[in-house]
C-alpha cells in the first residue's frame, strides 16, 4: 500500500511532523511519500492519505484547503486521516481549556464533507518572528508563550493507530 503524507506549512513545524510521520509508518512497513500539498499533482498511485496543515485563525491553511476541494472526489472514497498543527500547547489557564474547542472547528472548515477516520489537533512552534507585532502583543496579553511544543509521544501514538488502522484497510 502507497500512502501520502501531505502538508501545508507556514513556517516549517507542519513539515517536520510530517516527515516524522511518514518515517514512522516506514519503520512499519507502510510505503509512503511525503509532500507539500502544493506540490502534488496526481493522486492516482496512493491507496489512503494522511493530510495535515497549519492552523492560522482555526482553519487549515488556504492551500491545503484548496488540495482537499480539488481532490475531493477521489478523497471520498479513500480512506484519509488528517492532523492539524496550531498553538494549544502555548496557551494557559482559560485558554487552554478552549483550545480543544477548537479541533471540530478546523474540521467543520474544510471544503465539503470529507469523511475522515481521525483528526488529531497538535502544538507546534511558536517563536516571535513567526508574528506580526500585534500578534506578538495579543500572544503576550492571552499569558501565551514562545517554544517547541509538539508532543512527539502523542504524534508516535497517533501514527501507530493510523498504521495499525491502515493494515485493516
Amino acid at each position: 500500500m502507497n500512502i501520502l503524507v501531505g502538508y501545508a506549512t507556514a513556517h516549517g513545524s507542519t513539515r517536520e511532523i510530517a516527515e516524522h510521520i511518514g518515517a514512522r509508518l516506514g519503520a512499519a512497513g507502510i510505503k509512503n511519500d511525503v509532500r507539500a500539498m502544493t506540490k502534488v499533482e496526481r493522486l492516482n498511485g496512493y491507496e489512503a492519505f494522511v493530510l495535515g496543515s497549519a492552523v492560522h485563525d482555526q482553519a487549515w491553511l488556504p492551500e491545503a484547503k484548496d488540495f482537499v476541494r480539488r481532490n475531493s472526489t477521489l478523497l471520498c472514497f479513500r480512506p484519509v486521516w488528517l492532523f492539524s498543527v496550531g498553538m494549544p500547547g502555548a496557551l494557559r489557564g482559560p485558554w487552554r481549556r478552549l483550545a480543544r474547542k477548537e479541533e471540530p472547528l478546523i474540521a467543520q472548515g474544510l471544503p465539503g464533507q470529507l469523511p475522515y477516520r481521525s483528526h488529531l489537533l497538535m502544538s507546534g512552534v511558536i517563536t516571535p518572528d513567526q508574528l506580526s507585532a500585534r500578534g506578538r502583543i495579543l500572544l503576550r496579553l492571552m499569558g501565551c508563550r514562545y517554544g517547541d511544543f509538539r508532543d512527539w509521544d502523542a504524534i508516535d501514538a497517533w501514527t501507530d493507530r493510523v498504521s495499525k488502522d491502515l493494515s485493516r484497510v
